[in-house]
């Protein structure tokens, strides 16, 4: 089993930055894919960025290209996202998620991942 606590969230004003941070313990291994999902009331679950460290890639859905950053630290078994340039529109409750492959087809899809923490709060206004 795979257990994943996110931290970092908060409340910020738009164009400013957080650092979220999701503490990785369990049966993992450092190169399976991961990502960072978000929900906002009222709305599904969306991949916002994902990590296939083996292969040394990452994906973002388009609306946080150029502002997020994902990054993984295996020494640390540590999952990153660098939010910059924030606005009203990233407020939502932000996870951690791990798949069970280090590969996968669809990275940004919920379907991928086969763990998740419980959440940490982001409130841009």
């Amino acid at each position: 089993h795979v257990q994943l606590v996110e931290s970092g969230g908060g409340s910020v004003q738009a164009g400013e930055s957080l650092n979220l941070s999701c503490s990785i313990s369990g049966h993992t291994r450092s190169n399976y894919c991961m990502g960072w999902f978000r929900q906002r009331p009222g709305h599904e679950r969306e991949g916002v960025a994902a990590i296939r460290p083996r292969y040394g890639s990452t994906y973002y859905t388009d609306s946080v290209k150029g502002r997020f950053t994902i990054s993984r630290d295996a020494a640390k078994n540590t999952l990153y996202l660098q939010m910059d340039s924030l606005n009203p529109e990233d407020t939502a409750m932000y996870y951690c998620a791990a798949a069970r492959v280090s590969w996968a087809p669809l990275p940004l899809s919920v379907q991928t991942y086969n763990y998740w923490g419980q959440g940490t709060q982001v409130t841009v206004s």
